[in-house]
């Protein structure tokens, strides 16, 4: 039995047109999530697969994707704004000198460790693009990374679901629908700040 969502006293929709936007949407949600704030949307995919709304590979691969994507990005804009003055600027403090020999020393602990440490995930590979690591071992270090990542906390997301039963695929749904409402809120704001 299918119930209606209320919002003062009117049914906005039922859990089937739910259903058919998260299978519409759920994927991108979770491959644009995944890149952008992590943990949320790669747990909100496995519990979506637990609850058959997606496969499993799947929603392990937006994931993956997604994270490996951002991070390619970030390394991309460190690698291309290197020699820029504002960055040679800060690369002469201290702390980041200290920061780049420690990445360059440890290039594949360093990797390893910006995906799986919150916080450290927007800066990190814009670090590593601006150090002396090659493009090409990076990539091979961040997908492993972001494969690594991804699968974890899409398997706990879909244990999760299991765990938390009917109601996961109501949790999952309000989440990804929040998510993508933030996402576009976010993109919105930033176009607005930057005109």
């Amino acid at each position: 039995m299918y119930r209606a969502i209320q919002f003062g006293g009117q049914a906005l929709c039922t859990r089937p047109v739910l259903h058919l936007i998260i299978m519409r949407f759920g994927l991108p949600v979770v491959f644009v999530g995944s890149g952008v704030e992590g943990e949320p949307f790669a747990l909100a995919g496995g519990v979506l697969a637990q609850q058959a709304n997606v496969p499993l590979w799947a929603a392990m691969a937006a994931a993956i994707l997604g994270a490996w994507t951002i991070d390619v990005l970030w390394f991309t804009l460190g690698r291309r704004f290197r020699p820029h003055p504002r960055v040679r600027s800060i690369s002469r403090r201290p702390a980041f000198a200290r920061s780049m020999a420690m990445i360059e020393r440890h290039p594949v602990l360093a990797v390893f460790l910006f995906r799986f440490a919150y916080g450290l995930r927007a800066v990190a590979p814009v670090a590593v693009g601006a150090s002396a690591i090659p493009a090409r071992l990076f990539l091979m270090l961040s997908f492993a990374a972001a494969v690594l990542w991804g699968s974890a906390f899409t398997m706990i997301g879909y244990w999760f679901g299991a765990a938390v039963g009917p109601w996961a695929a109501d949790f999952a749904i309000a989440g990804a629908l929040i998510g993508a409402g933030l996402l576009v809120a976010g993109a919105v704001s930033a176009g607005r700040s930057s005109a």
